[in-house]
């Protein structure tokens, strides 16, 4: 893997470690993460320091992976898919000064090898979604998701399971 340290108007990447034949698309925002092997990382993405994104894994456009997610290899990460860190996000602390690293707790989220995330979905920190899962487009998933579970919903709830 290289390290990327890359500025332009059209995306940024800081201290990415960056494995081979990674496609990554314009006005991308990545810093302090890894993208594995042969990944594909769409327009308009942020990915947060800590974050680590395995090998051949394809991230839709629009989407946001914070601090704390970690996605294994080959996953689907449909377009504009939101990951959450903080069970109790506030703004500013006890002394209403606007809170700082010092302040919350990031909370990890997992996505295991081979899952597919559909589009327009939120995933609550603290969950594990497990390998080749399927989450359907639009859901809110609040708990973990087992292997091969096919879910859909606000709240996400299992629908079936496939092969």
């Amino acid at each position: 893997m290289e390290i990327l340290n890359v500025q332009t108007e059209k995306q940024s990447l800081k201290n990415v470690s960056v494995g081979e034949n990674v496609k990554i698309f314009d006005f991308v925002n990545a810093y302090g993460c890894s993208i594995g092997n042969n990944s594909k990382v769409g327009a308009f993405v942020e990915i947060q320091k800590g974050a680590s994104i395995g090998q051949n894994c394809k991230i839709s456009s629009h989407s946001f992976i914070c601090e704390g997610v970690h996605i294994a290899d080959n996953v689907f990460i449909g377009h504009n898919v939101t990951f959450i860190n903080d069970k109790f996000p506030r703004a500013t602390n006890e002394n209403n000064a606007l809170q700082t690293e010092d302040d919350w707790v990031c909370v990890d989220t997992n996505i295991e090898e081979g899952a597919s995330i559909g589009s327009s979905v939120t995933i609550l920190c603290g969950i594990t979604i497990g390998k080749k899962a399927i989450v359907g487009a639009g859901s809110m998933v609040t708990k973990d998701v087992p292997s091969k579970a096919v879910v859909a919903g606000n709240p996400a709830r299992i629908i079936k399971y496939v092969d």
